[in-house]
Formats: structure tokens, C-alpha cells, sequence
């Protein structure tokens, strides 16, 4: 096992950037120490007069993930944020969360799996709300959400696999399309949103979908 605190740590980066910048992001992680990530794609769902009397809230949007040590990660952040200019409204958001251990990839092999508490994130003033729902659950989510205070969130598509949720048609077995909802809130609005959710969709019931919170440490692109 490591004993240097800095050895073997590592952040997971998520921006939600235009349809059609995700390459671009990769290949500036790429220059920034970053061997590569993920591109998802998704829907951004957003708050504007202009967009909703031209039926145009639904915005598709580029989920990029890329795992980076956490030497690297603020430069490599930075550097992301000077070129997409996430402070301008609309022009997505990242931000970065603490890995316990990372596995299956050279460039950021983690021998040390066991959870340590020191991993902890930077007193963050976000968490990140993760629901996953049956398709064309999504909007449902985000309304619950924005009546609680949410200001907007990322709708992905998904597919599930759990041995309760096989359908069969004409003798084959079908999993269903699920949707995952992501939500960056401040810290004081999260119980609010959480509790709306869950009320809202019946999550506690088997079968109509699952939560889960995580802490945040970087934040880049929230106004």
C-alpha cells in the first residue's frame, strides 16, 4: 500500500458542454495530462422565455467524463474553462469529483481500494443529485426538482439490467431504456429537492428508480 497522502488519489471531471464539443474537451484533457474520457450524449434542460415560445427547452447536450490525478485536475480545469468560457451563460458546466480508487486503466492505477476518509471533497458549496427513472420519467424528475429550487439539470439515456425489470416480448427478453437525471444544487437546497423527488416519483416504491448524492469539490459554469 502507498503511504505518500498524494500518491494514487484522482478526481472524476464531468462537463456537460454543446452537442458536438466533447472531442474538442477530450483532446484539451489530452493536452493537460488526461489520457482520454467518455462522451455521453444528453439533453440540458434550461429556464428561458426566448427557448420555451420557440418550444426549444430541451437542448442537446455532450457529456464528457475523464478521471484525472488530482495534480493535474485544477490546471486541467482552468485550462477547460478559459477555452469553453463557462462562465457565459449557457455555455455548459464542469466540475470534479473525489474517486476512492480507480481500476482497469494504466494511467490511473489505484492499488489502494478500501474508502479513506481524507479523500474528502474541498467544502464545496454543490452536490450532485443522481436519479435514475424508467424513459420519459426525466421531465417528471426535473419538475420535482425545480419546484424545490433546482435551477436545471441533464437528462441521459440509459439502460437497465435489473433481473426484476426483464420484460419478454414475443419470447425475448426486453430491459427497458431508463433515463438518468443530473442535478448540481447548493448544499442548502439539496434535502429540499431530494425530498420533492422522491415524493414526486414514489422512489422508495421497488421498480420506480433510485438516488444517489455526491459531494463535489470544483465547481465551473454555475451562475
Amino acid at each position: 500500500m502507498q503511504s505518500d497522502p498524494d500518491i494514487n488519489k484522482f478526481e472524476l471531471i464531468c462537463l456537460v458542454v454543446d452537442f458536438g464539443s466533447g472531442s474538442k474537451a477530450i483532446q484539451i484533457g489530452r493536452e493537460n495530462h488526461i489520457s482520454g474520457g467518455t462522451i455521453l450524449l444528453g439533453k440540458g434542460t434550461v429556464r428561458n422565455r426566448l427557448l420555451e415560445f420557440l418550444s426549444l427547452t430541451q437542448v442537446r447536450r455532450e457529456i464528457v467524463i475523464m478521471i484525472c490525478d488530482n495534480n493535474s485536475v485544477t490546471k486541467a480545469l482552468e485550462k477547460l474553462n478559459k477555452i469553453f468560457q463557462f462562465e457565459k451563460s449557457y455555455h455548459g458546466i464542469a466540475f470534479s469529483i473525489s474517486l476512492n480508487s480507480v481500476l482497469g486503466t494504466r494511467e490511473c492505477k489505484s492499488d489502494d481500494i478500501i474508502m479513506k476518509e481524507e479523500r474528502g471533497v474541498e467544502n464545496s458549496m454543490y452536490k450532485a443529485i443522481f436519479t435514475i427513472v424508467d424513459k420519459g420519467k426525466g421531465e417528471s424528475v426535473m419538475d420535482a426538482a425545480k419546484k424545490a429550487g433546482a435551477k436545471g439539470g441533464t437528462i441521459i439515456n440509459g439502460r437497465g439490467s435489473g433481473i426484476h425489470e426483464t420484460e419478454v416480448l414475443f419470447s425475448m427478453p426486453i430491459e427497458p431504456e431508463k433515463e438518468i437525471v443530473m442535478i448540481l444544487a447548493e448544499n442548502q437546497l439539496v434535502n429540499d429537492i431530494v425530498s420533492s423527488i422522491r415524493d414526486n416519483l414514489k422512489i422508495d416504491e421497488p421498480g420506480k428508480g433510485i438516488m444517489f448524492i455526491l459531494d463535489v469539490n470544483k465547481t465551473y459554469g454555475l451562475n
